[in-house]
């Protein structure tokens, strides 16, 4: 391709109220255009890497023996219906209308179509296992699109969905999408994690996410090097301390904390570690409200939370009018002492003696609060998120890391929570009916286009793996109207690569060298080829990949040769 047939859509200033990166430099590169919020146009550039990561998805899954079809982005609400999802999906499921008012979504996901596909289409274990696949628009209407194509309401999608005929099988197919996707990741050339996860709202018993790993990732992952353990932080068991509780030395003491209400605040104000005070957080309960008590440096994990008996579903905190009521207090000085509603502490916070928390007065702490003494030995769970240095789940006596990671993919064990109420069945091999287990495995194609860019960035732009550059190659020339020898040697590796499989992109305008330069860089083409009358007098062409910073001499004679090498090498 050359650039003066490619809309080469670059942009020399950063765009306004941009949040991070990837979305900087998609706009910057020429790669999308907002349509409407959360809503892009995918020019050229950014066409041909979404295309790129999209052929690798497909080769894959089609390796693994999944089955590709396209379903319909417009599903009929009666079949949400008997999921039961209709309702329970939320506001993310863009409903309308058809003109004879029957009820129709766009489909954020398809359970719902192929399970009705396949009861209708299957019969027999002999016709299990299968495997179906497309790669589909979906739309979500987030509530707050942001950070360009990473939270997009339209987003290009692979999803699988797979039926058997037992659980032992699906577990079979579950290991082969694992695998799958191990070989996507890889072939991506991306940093990568697997890693256990929540269901969520698709459901099922067992399922993990796939992460590329990049500081700017929205979820944090917990990994020990020495056991290989990997988890979203949300899922990680916190073991009970083995350490015996310190015994109590300060009296308990209420002191005035005028207009400190964060944990950072009291901390600041009164000279004490984070290690050492108790928050309390105050949630809704089946019978009563229920006050679940942390460390202060320790975050709440929701998913544990929602585990315990008597907490209400889903997980709601209590309004400030209903903690008023019980505390006679704002949030901010709540605390565990005397206070009349059923108390449980994370196990690391009923470890801590001599601690500070809020005195249920406006404007007021206590100090040297004391288990057993100040108020009863409470009841203990695992309330928290892991953190950085916790026991390893796997591996008594290694710690964990902590990593930041961009969700791309999510596989799920669904068993028969679509098929079951949808009627999906089919004879076993003793001819009776059985309900169909499933499922099903998604792929963010438009998203790991941003997460690649999120993970392999520098100042000067984007630098692409090799297998999803939208060209491997760029050919800068200089003096490409002003010498013939320039021209003619231009023409010929332009040909040469271009037959020997690569796509290559032929910088042909008339500009100076610097901006040239500084485009390539900006684009992130892994492989920069300068052609100028000086280097051909000595047979040789200029080199330097996307990566490095100082330039190569490669003689014209090989350069197909060293080029294929390098490519091969990443």
């Amino acid at each position: 391709m050359r650039t003066s047939n490619f809309l080469l859509a670059t942009v020399k200033q950063d765009p306004a109220d941009v949040e991070i990166v990837s979305h900087r430099l998609m706009i910057r590169a020429g790669m999308v255009r907002q349509v409407a919020a959360g809503i892009y146009d995918w020019l050229p550039m950014g066409y041909r890497a979404l295309r790129k990561v999209e052929n690798i998805v497909r080769e894959e899954m089609d390796r693994a023996g999944a089955q590709e079809m396209l379903m319909p982005s417009v599903q009929p609400a009666e079949l949400w219906r008997e999921s039961g999802r209709w309702d329970d999906f939320g506001p993310e499921l863009l409903r309308f209308t058809d003109r004879h008012g029957r009820e129709f979504c766009l489909g954020p996901t398809h359970e719902e179509v192929i399970t009705s596909l396949v009861r209708n289409e299957i019969r027999s274990y002999r016709q299990l296992p299968a495997n179906f696949y497309q790669i589909q628009w979906k739309f979500r209407d987030e509530i707050r699109p942001r950070f360009g194509v990473m939270r997009g309401r339209e987003f290009l999608m692979k999803d699988a969905y797979s039926f058997d005929v037992s659980a032992a099988d699906m577990e079979q197919s579950y290991r082969q999408m694992y695998s799958a996707y191990e070989r996507i990741f890889e072939r991506l050339g991306l940093e990568s994690r697997a890693v256990e996860a929540d269901s969520g709202a698709i459901g099922g018993s067992v399922s993990h996410e796939f992460h590329v790993l990049a500081d700017s990732g929205e979820d944090a992952i917990a990994i020990c090097a020495d056991s290989g353990y990997a988890a979203n932080v949300e899922m990680v068991p916190t073991a009970m301390p083995t350490t015996t509780r310190s015994e109590p030395v300060e009296t308990m003491s209420t002191v005035d904390t005028p207009g400190q209400n964060t944990i950072d605040a009291v901390c600041e104000f009164l000279g004490v570690a984070p290690q050492r005070t108790i928050k309390t957080l105050i949630v809704a309960g089946d019978e009563s409200p229920i006050a679940l008590l942390l460390r202060g440096d320790h975050e709440l994990n929701p998913l544990k939370a929602q585990k315990i008996p008597g907490v209400k579903l889903p997980l709601e905190f209590a309004s400030p009018d209903t903690i008023l009521q019980i505390t006679g207090t704002d949030p901010g000085c709540i605390g565990p002492v005397d206070l009349d509603i059923p108390i449980i502490a994370d196990y690391s916070a009923a470890q801590v003696a001599d601690f500070v928390c809020g005195a249920n007065r406006p404007d007021q702490h206590r100090q040297g609060v004391n288990w057993g003494r100040d108020l009863p030995e409470p009841a203990v769970a695992d309330l928290r998120k892991a953190i950085a240095g916790d026991q390893c789940p796997d591996l008594p006596g290694a710690n964990l890391t902590i990593r930041r990671g961009i969700e791309v993919g999510h596989v799920f064990q669904l068993g028969t929570k679509y098929s079951e109420s949808m009627g999906a069945t089919c004879l076993d091999e003793n001819g009776e009916s059985v309900v169909m287990h499933m499922g099903c495995y998604g792929i963010g194609v438009s998203r790991i286009v941003a997460a690649a860019i999120e993970q392999n960035n520098d100042d000067n732009g984007i630098i692409w793996p090799d297998n999803i550059a939208p060209f491997n190659v760029c050919i800068v020339p200089i003096g490409l109207n002003r010498s013939a020898a320039v021209a003619e040697a231009v023409e010929r590796v332009y040909s040469e690569l271009a037959a020997a499989g690569f796509d290559v992109l032929l910088d042909d305008r008339n500009e100076r060298p610097g901006v040239m330069f500084a485009e390539m860089d900006l684009v992130g083409i892994p492989h920069r080829i300068v052609i100028g009358e000086r280097g051909l007098k000595g047979g040789i062409v200029e080199y330097r990949h996307r990566r490095d910073t100082d330039n190569q001499d490669i003689p014209l004679d090989t350069l197909i040769d060293t080029l294929t090498e390098l490519r091969s090498n990443g």
